[in-house]
């Protein structure tokens, strides 16, 4: 096994990157965005976060361009290290969990969603005159939505039912609290990419069945990885065994039972002469 410079295993770090590979690509690009703008001067750093931005602006002349770069940005590059701890906390797991595909699924769709609909409320409220026009050009940039679609279909990751509530009563706490508070199209977001997020529930449903190992987290009932390797090593050589006509190996499973107490066989008497 290599070892990292301080002496301690580096293979589980290279294990869940790789187990995770959207969202550790996601945070190098955001990382390199943000040395972009911390290096840059003042004005060329709010031009590209402006150009990058998803207002009402851009979405009118290059929707594609402004939907997809603003989850690459963060208007403050001092964050990135707060962004990193929750793209661990939250992001890898659900990729792990559901796979690359999934995982994608639902935070584009949370993130495109939350950002039209978002915007429509600004721009209904600048036409009724509630907020100045000024509001078509804010910097509207960022990977909140999709921190918060992760954070929303995760709920279904906790096996225990009383551990899923309390988690589920905090997620709903958390971003709904400032939309009532604050009323920000930004909150609206928030909420929208929960609500995105707890409706992919379909999504989550096991793969190979109710208590293998990737469909159950902080629960009874997951299986280790080496008695996982050992149950398909058993039906494999179950299977040869079928195939050639010889007796099937008895698994240890069989051979615990053969070998444990039980009660005694009640057979027949015998016939006396």
């Amino acid at each position: 096994m290599s070892r990292a410079p301080g002496g301690e295993p580096s293979r589980p770090i290279r294990s869940w990157v790789r187990s995770s590979p959207g969202t550790h690509l996601w945070l190098a690009v955001i990382a390199l965005t943000s040395l972009v703008v911390a290096l840059s001067p003042d004005g060329l750093g709010h031009t590209l976060l402006h150009r990058h931005s998803s207002n009402l602006y851009e979405l009118s002349r290059h929707p594609v361009r402004a939907l997809l770069g603003s989850a690459f940005w963060i208007e403050n590059p001092e964050s990135l290290l707060f962004y990193a701890v929750l793209f661990e906390v939250f992001h890898a797991p659900v990729e792990r969990w559901l796979g690359t595909l999934r995982w994608l699924a639902v935070v584009a769709t949370a993130h495109i969603a939350a950002t039209l609909i978002s915007q429509t409320v600004v721009l209904e409220a600048i036409r009724d005159h509630d907020v100045p026009r000024s509001m078509a050009h804010v910097v509207d940039i960022g990977v909140s939505y999709g921190l918060a679609a992760s954070a929303g279909v995760l709920t279904y990751r906790l096996a225990r039912p009383h551990w899923r509530r309390l988690y589920l009563a905090a997620a709903v706490g958390f971003f709904t609290v400032p939309l009532v508070t604050t009323r920000t199209y930004t909150d609206l977001g928030h909420a929208i990419s929960l609500v995105v997020g707890l409706a992919f529930r379909p999504l989550t449903r096991p793969r190979h069945g109710p208590n293998t190992d990737e469909n159950r987290w902080w629960g009874r009932g997951a299986r280790t990885h080496t008695e996982g390797v050992r149950e398909r090593g058993g039906r494999f050589e179950r299977a040869e065994a079928n195939r050639a006509g010889r007796p099937a190996p008895r698994t240890d499973a069989s051979r615990s039972r053969a070998g444990a107490p039980g009660r005694r066989r009640c057979r027949p008497p015998r016939s006396r002469p």
